[in-house]
């Protein structure tokens, strides 16, 4: 007597259906993920752009590309990022309340934070940087008091108001910058002494009242200003 194989049961038919057509018409491509994208960004074409982003990856800081983005009444984000985390010389740094900024802002913040705030919290404070507070960076609005677009307007500025150490100190601008501690004092002196080299403009407790709990710091425009 002659014995039929046995029928397969669906199921496995079901499972083996792809792997029996993958040999037929040949193994598909794995699909590749971009790193560092969201859903509607593509690679710049400008080479500016593209050496900015491959500047800021070699910073090793945590960040997405955004679309670029135009709102109206001259307010923009256009070749800005969203970062998440930056890195000091052995470690994460936190970001807190950041929005887009243009990528550009965001390697000048990347080296200040590691090279000027981390380092400065190290030799003056004792402890290793943690995190930076910040008031945000994008907002379509015009400088206080003029007709002329604030660089927060093109993603192009931030405000910096609090910084957190290892030792869990936190130091802030409003607070701090008249502090009783000679060191915190030197500290924030310190910092933006390092962010004057780095910023087009520095705004502090120094310039007037509209800043006294953050500095303002911003890249591009004219002449540089730190006050």
């Amino acid at each position: 007597m002659v014995r039929r194989p046995a029928s397969l049961p669906a199921a496995v038919l079901a499972l083996a259906l792809p792997v029996l057509l993958a040999g037929c018409v040949g193994a598909p491509e794995p699909v590749r993920r971009p790193v560092r994208t969201s859903t509607n960004w593509q690679v710049p074409a400008a080479p500016e752009s593209r050496m900015c982003l491959a500047g800021l990856s070699r910073t090793y800081a945590n960040f997405t590309p955004l679309p670029d983005q135009y709102y109206g009444a001259g307010c923009s984000a256009v070749g800005a990022v969203r970062l998440a985390s930056l890195r000091s010389d052995s470690g994460m740094l936190q970001l807190s309340n950041l929005g887009p900024v243009t990528c550009p802002l965001a390697n000048t913040l990347s080296g200040w934070a590691r090279f000027g705030v981390d380092r400065a919290a190290r030799a003056i404070l004792g402890s290793p940087l943690m995190r930076i507070e910040t008031m945000g960076s994008y907002a379509c609005r015009n400088v206080a008091g003029s007709s002329r677009l604030s660089a927060h307007a093109s993603a192009n500025a931030v405000d910096v108001s609090g910084f957190v150490l290892a030792d869990g100190r936190r130091i802030t601008v409003l607070r701090d910058w008249d502090s009783p501690d000679p060191q915190v004092r030197a500290f924030l002196a310190t910092i933006r002494g390092s962010a004057c080299k780095r910023f087009g403009t520095v705004l502090s407790p120094d310039y007037n009242a509209a800043h006294h709990d953050h500095f303002h710091l911003e890249v591009g425009g004219g002449r540089p200003f730190c006050r």
